[in-house]
Formats: structure tokens, sequence, C-alpha cells
């Protein structure tokens, strides 16, 4: 997304460039086509270079030919956007902080992840890469965020809050997801659209600029809809490949598994890891991580549902509002300088996700959407809460039900209760 007329809705990660281009000399912002990198970066940027303007590239990739160093000048912070149209441009950049000694000079904008053999260095200690990805309910002005992720670390940490987001009104954002052009369209059905042309996008063309293989993509499609089916599991690439085979008999785990490395590449999956604690049994903790896109619009596209459909497939609904709430946590956490993991174990315990700081503080997290599953959501995590070897780890900051319920509130064993609609960073 270009800068254009649209009002700019704030972003959180426009402190993390702004942090970021403090402390380093260039700073790389990646993530899902679309997501708003431009935008967010043309925020910042004091000087612009659109390497994929039809009307100038030609002329870009001869100049980053003969003297790339030609591209670089300008006021800074200077944005290159999607530099790897010519790749030489990150080595150019490398450079020129070298020799500039000066911090801010350039955002990179990129929707791949660029191997070794694209660039020659990784610009380690002179570029610093930062993840963007779609926008959160609380980016979206439809989360209060009354409710801060960073508060839940606090000591004493209380809450009071309510959502005004209804079941319908999460089924409608989780299927226009998070993409700020879809965010800004006040036509609905064009809002609901966005996704199915992002998908299209990927199926069509974006897969096969990674790495300048050819995929067939109907063999992409088929893909995609089965990670859908699969979204917010711990499916395994025998069970995907096995899902495929009524379309194609053919397929064997080594092509699905260079599929699915194409499609993380461009930022369409990101899957969430698994948590390994130290416990104080030697139970064993499943290892695999579970299946997401980077928005879960993406599932809801590639399977053709609606809201109202996702309104009467409740088994559906749930998978793929534990997507978005996972997304949204991730931007949080990340936020405040932490990260996301899930935890399961060989008995069936579970968390859905784990936030973890770098100073080991950890919170853990069950999603469900109903108040019927609240309870047992909470006697899980109560129960992972026993199972940690206080000697050799923090206890948990905070235990929470992360939920498409009204009212935020802890109850008397201490768990948190939070609607999604009052979460923030």
């Amino acid at each position: 997304m270009t800068a254009a007329n649209t009002a700019y809705l704030p972003r959180i990660a426009d402190k993390t460039l702004a942090d970021a281009l403090k402390a380093s000399g260039a700073v790389s912002i990646e993530g899902a086509k679309w997501c708003g990198k431009t935008y967010t970066a043309s925020q910042q940027a004091a000087s612009s270079l659109y390497l994929q303007d039809p009307d100038n590239t030609a002329a870009y990739k001869l100049a980053a030919d003969t003297q790339p160093s030609l591209l670089l000048q300008g006021d800074t912070p200077r944005l290159l956007d999607e530099w790897q149209t010519a790749p030489v441009l990150w080595d150019a950049v490398r450079f020129a902080v070298d020799q500039r000694q000066k911090q801010g000079q350039f955002i990179l904008t990129d929707s791949a992840v660029m191997t070794t053999e694209d660039i020659q260095h990784t610009g380690t200690g002179r570029i610093s890469r930062m993840l963007m990805r779609t926008m959160s309910l609380y980016e979206s002005n439809e989360s209060t965020g009354e409710v801060s992720l960073k508060s839940l670390f606090a000591e004493n940490a209380s809450i009071n809050a309510v959502s005004s987001l209804t079941v319908a009104d999460i089924a409608f954002a989780l299927v226009r997801g998070g993409w700020p052009t879809a965010v800004t369209l006040s036509d609905t059905d064009a809002a609901l659209q966005q996704a199915t042309n992002y998908v299209d996008a990927v199926v069509q063309s974006d897969i096969n600029r990674i790495d300048g293989v050819e995929k067939n993509p109907e063999r992409v499609r088929v893909l995609m809809r089965s990670l859908a089916r699969n979204t917010s599991t711990m499916a395994k690439i025998s069970t995907l490949q096995a899902d495929m085979a009524a379309h194609d008999s053919t397929l064997s785990e080594t092509t699905v598994s260079s599929y699915i490395n194409a499609l993380r590449r461009i930022f369409v999956i990101e899957d969430l890891p698994a948590w390994s604690p130290a416990l104080r049994s030697k139970t064993a903790i499943r290892t695999s991580a579970k299946r997401h896109f980077v928005d879960p619009s993406v599932a809801t596209a590639i399977l053709g549902m609606s809201p109202d459909r996702l309104l009467n497939d409740f088994m559906t609904f749930g998978f793929l509002f534990e997507s978005l709430c996972i997304r949204d946590l991730r931007i949080y956490a990340e936020a405040i300088g932490g990260k996301v993991s899930h935890y399961r174990d060989k008995s069936g315990l579970e968390a859905d996700a784990i936030v973890h700081l770098r100073d080991g503080s950890w919170g853990a997290v069950e999603i469900k959407m109903g108040a019927s599953e609240i309870d047992g959501a909470a006697e899980n995590l109560l129960d992972l809460r026993n199972k940690i070897d206080k000697d050799k780890m923090q206890e948990p900051s905070f235990l929470m039900v992360l939920t498409a319920q009204k009212l935020a509130y802890q109850r008397t064993d201490g768990v948190f209760v939070v609607p999604i609609g009052s979460l923030g960073p």
C-alpha cells in the first residue's frame, strides 16, 4: 500500500520503527504484501524511492546495475520500497551506513524473505529488521484497548472493561481481516473482497516470484485450503498431503514442504512455535508448531466463507477466532519486546498462547469464544501453573482466558477473563 489521500490510522509499528531508526543505520520492514509497510514507512521517511513504479522501474534497475549509490541519494530517512526488485541495494545500503556512520539513514520494505543467494551480507549491526503484520483490532479501532497486555505483567494488575463487539462484529472483522485498505473502506462488500483479492494474487503470481520456480496455481490453492481447514492445529505435512490427495494423488511430502516454505517466505503463513518450559515432572512436551495464516481472513477467503456462514459454523469459527486472537497477541507482545508460543504436553494439557518476555516473565492464555468454556479453560491454566518448576522458572505473571464475551474481570482464582474487544498493547 502506497501513501495516498486515505487518512492514516496509527499503527503499533510506528513506535517500533521510530525506536529502530534511533538505534540503527537502516531498518528493514518485512511482512505480508498489503499489510501497510509502505504507508507506515512513508510517515517517517523524508524521501522515497518506489522501485516498482512502472514509469521508472527500468531506469531504477539500470541505475542499480551500474551505480546503485545514485538511488540512495536523498533526504534521510530515505525509503526504498520493495528494494528486492534490485537486491544489490541491500549491500549498497549496508556500505552507505558504514560510510556515513549515522543512525536512521534508510528504511527498506520487503514482502519476501531474501536468502544469502540474493545478498552478499546479512547487514548485521547496520540494518535492523522488524516484522509488520496486518492490523490488530486495537489498531482498527474495534478494540478499546482498556486491558493492556503490558499492564498484565505488572504486580497486582487489575482489570475492569466492557467490550462493545458482538459475536457478529467479530465474525465480520475476521472475514474482512486486518488489511489496511479493507479496514478503511466504507463499502462493506468491497472491504470483504480484499482478502479474496490477496489470495488470488498469492496463487496466481506472488508465490512464484520468491524463487523464480513456476508453481501450479491449483496446487497452491488446494494447499491453502488444506491449511485453512487445519488452522490452529498441529497438522503435520503428511496430514496436509493426505488432505490434498483427493485433488492430486501425485503430490509428495517434499513438494508440499517446498510450497509451504514458499508461502512462509512471502509471509502468507506464520506458524506458532511450541514452548518448552521447565516442568516439575518428566512430562513429554509436544514440539510441533500450530498452523496459522498471517491473517485469519486468508482462511475464510480460501474457504469462501462469509460472516453469515461463519456464524452458522461455530466449530470453524472457533478455530479461526483463535487465529484472530493469536494475530493480535503477537502484535501486542512484540510491542513490549515479547514473543508468543503455544503449549501442549502428552497428557493433553495445553495453553493456546504463552506470552514470554526477554526477562523471563511469562503469561498463559486460553482462547475460548463461549462463556460455558471459561471454567474449563481456567482449570487448564491453573494446572499448567502447578506443573512449572518454580526453582528454574518464574511464576506466571498472569493467567488469562481470552474470549468473545463482553465483560473483563478477574475470577476468584486469579484468572483474568478478557474480551478480545478490550485487549490492547
